[in-house]
């Protein structure tokens, strides 16, 4: 049962030499190379964008937990990432189910994690000048759209969080249900913003809708090439 286990979430363990730089002394080695346009001659407000969304992945935990399970290897690397992105997903919906709303800790964790899921898309393209290249990009895409559900079950906690649209919820899955139609752009009109805060919640959910599918699949449609993550060419 253990090599069943073992060969379902790690695969083909692979002996690999060390890589010269461990996750964190990448990330600074990145934010040297755009404050020294190493792979693009930039300035302005696009340098400054470029250096804190570099900069901003170093004060959440995804790259401490890629710091730590990579000393054993990529696959523990790849596979701690899945169970931190899937425990990402899982935090909101369970504080829909058991209406932990009002647990102010419980609700500044999800916050802060979401932030580094908002964060994570714009890095990888505008900033992405020394990414390792992903063992698997189809891997990296269904990540991508986990993160795009955590997302929505994270919005669908703010709007249960007070009477912020025309009518209360009276099931947990109505938070859902509207955050799902909201970050479609469907909106069938049963629920609507009637506070100025709902109305804010709205406008930054279909922002972020913006940054992840229309600059993401409009960054692979036309193809550019950039230095980093999604240069098929680029080695540890």
């Amino acid at each position: 049962m253990k090599k069943i286990i073992s060969k379902l979430l790690l695969g083909n363990i692979t002996k690999v030499d060390s890589p010269k730089f461990n996750p964190i002394q990448k990330r600074i080695q990145n934010i040297k190379s755009i404050w020294n346009n190493d792979h693009q001659d930039d300035n302005g407000i696009e340098k400054i964008v470029r250096l804190f969304l570099s900069s901003s992945l170093l004060f959440f935990p995804g790259i401490y937990i890629k710091y730590f399970s990579a000393k054993k290897g990529p696959e523990y690397e790849d596979l701690a990432l899945d169970i931190y992105v899937l425990l990402k997903v899982a935090l909101p919906l369970l504080i829909l189910i058991n209406q932990w709303q009002n647990n102010h800790f419980i609700l500044v964790i999800m916050v802060y994690v979401m932030l580094e899921t908002v964060l994570y898309i714009p890095t990888l393209i505008f900033a992405s000048d020394l990414f390792s290249k992903p063992r698997s990009y189809k891997r990296s895409m269904l990540l991508l759209f986990f993160n795009y559900i955590e997302m929505v079950f994270a919005f669908a906690v703010l709007y249960s969080c007070d009477n912020y649209l025309n009518k209360p919820f009276t099931h947990w899955f109505d938070a859902i249900y509207f955050s799902t139609t909201t970050s479609s752009t469907i909106g069938f009109g049963d629920f609507y913003p009637v506070k100025t805060f709902g109305r804010f919640l709205v406008s930054m959910q279909a922002l972020f809708v913006l940054l992840y599918v229309v600059l993401f699949l409009n960054f692979f449609s036309t193809k550019i090439k950039s230095k980093g993550y999604f240069d098929q060419d680029n080695k540890e």
